[in-house]
This record gives structure tokens, sequence and C-alpha cells, in this order.
């Protein structure tokens, strides 16, 4: 498979991803009965699109150094849930990349929603070829995101080129800590478009390759397997809820995917970790 048609199926997968801001705002005017006056805080519980939420953002807040000022990239940033959350509640200046223009109309609408268009952008681009100057930020964040990059070393050499001496990379990515089956590689490439599944060393290997210095790096599959049991349920509820709005809802090689990952987390098997590094003054 050519690496256009892998992008082409993580863009496909995404334009039918079951969170989008159309349920988002959906969900939002029902409980509200208008969307007017919307608060980032009132996006929080609905639009943070990777494993534990808000802390989860905290977590990769700490690791990469970010505070007021911080100027943020925001790797695979989807609905800009976390460039929001950083900006509001640290001050940062966030630019997401996203490759998906669904996403990036979404997270534009829901920016310029709460007021959040000076801090945040959310741009159409490739992590393996960013839309930036060199040496232009203070920080690179991911989420559960890497794992669609079809060639990671090049994504990270894109992060190591626009952060300026000193700066910091955070991000969590899947990991497989055993080798795969065949037939499970394949479900999790149709569902869930999962290009590069390696594990911890590897992951370590190519961030050092790229240039940077390991500051941490922290398993986190034990506490995945739960979240993402209760994300599956997550998912189940709202791929009924996004069929009423007319919303993407996803497909069921998704769902069976997702199954999968989660049995697999738990057998450790597969799982996740977070990971910190800095380019070098």
């Amino acid at each position: 498979m050519t690496m256009a048609s892998q992008i082409r199926t993580a863009v496909d997968f995404y334009e039918r991803h079951p969170i989008s801001a159309q349920i988002i705002l959906t969900k939002l005017e029902a409980a509200r009965g208008t969307l007017d006056g919307l608060r980032p805080d009132e996006l929080f519980p609905h639009d943070q699109d990777h494993y534990g939420g808000t802390l989860a953002n905290d977590a990769l807040a700490k690791c990469a150094h970010i505070g007021s000022g911080t100027k943020v990239v925001d790797l695979c940033a989807g609905l800009g849930g976390p460039a929001r959350y950083l900006a509001h509640c640290y001050g940062a200046f966030v630019t997401g990349v996203e490759l998906t223009p669904a996403r990036v109309a979404g997270a534009s609408d829901l920016t310029r929603r709460v007021g959040l268009n000076k801090q945040v952008q959310v741009i159409e681009g490739n992590v393996m070829a960013l839309p930036l100057p060199d040496e232009s930020q203070d920080a690179v964040v991911s989420q559960e995101a890497l794992f669609h990059v079809p060639d990671l070393a090049r994504a990270l050499r894109e992060a190591h080129r626009v952060l300026r001496p000193g700066g910091r990379i955070a991000f969590t990515d899947w990991i497989a800590h055993k080798p795969l089956s065949a037939a499970d590689e394949k479900l999790l490439w149709d569902g869930m478009a999962a290009a590069t599944l390696i594990n911890i060393d590897r992951h370590e290997e190519l961030l050092r390759g790229a240039g940077f210095e390991i500051e941490s790096i922290e398993d986190e599959t034990d506490r995945w397997g739960i979240i993402l049991a209760e994300r599956l349920r997550m998912y189940q509820k709202l791929r009924g809820e996004a069929e009423q709005a007319s919303a993407p809802a996803g497909h069921d090689d998704f769902y069976e995917s997702y199954v999968l990952f989660v049995s697999l987390v738990q057998q450790k098997i597969m799982g996740g970790a977070r990971f910190a590094a800095v380019k070098p003054a």
C-alpha cells in the first residue's frame, strides 16, 4: 500500500468518526437550549477525543513545560479539544495540525464559538511535512494519534525541526508490547487506520534518531485498560445518538476493531505510553 493510500485511509476514518463537531453541538444545544454564550469549559466534557480527558492534557502540559505564552503545536489535533484546553487553562498559544478537512472545519467552528480564535488555530496539514517555520515553537504535543502516521521517524524529525533549542515534545501513543497476528493487524488497520504499531524501545530509538534527548517514558497500559472499556461503552451509546442526529456514526469495522483493541490492551499484548523528550539547547 502506498503512503498516499495510507493517508487517505486515515482521513476516511476520521471523516466517519462518531465524535464530530456536529454531534457535540447537538448535545450541547439539547442540554442548554441554545448555543449562544458557549464557554470553553462547557466543551471539555465532549471535545476531549483522547484517553484520560483533561487530566491527560495536564500530564502532557507538565512534561512539555507549558504555561502562559508557550507556543505549542498539537500534532493530529482533531477537533482541537486539547488545544482549546491548553489555551484556556494554561494561557498557551496553540497551532493544531490536522489532516482531515472536516475536523479542521469542526475545530475552527468550536474554537470560534468559545472565543479562543486569538490563541488557537487548527490548520490543515501533514505532520510528516509541518507547515511551520524552523525553531518557531516551544512545545509539541500529541495524544493517541501518531500510530496513524505511516512514517513516524519523519514526523518526529519534523517536530524536532520546528522546536526551538530547549523545546520539548510530549505525547502518548499506542504500544505493541507483543507481536500481533496478521488478522489482528488487519482489523486494526481496517477499523482504525493503525499504520505504525511498535514497542516502547522502538519509539525511544526514533526519538533519539530525530535528535531528542529522552526525559521520561511512562507505561500507561494498566490505566488504559480501564479507560478504554469505558470509552467502548461511550462509543456504543454515541453511535445511536449520532445516527439520530444524522451525524457521522462510525462504521462496523471501527466498532469491531475497538472491541479487539480493548481486549488486546487488557491482555497487555498492546497498550500505551507517555513519552517526554527535549531538543538539546
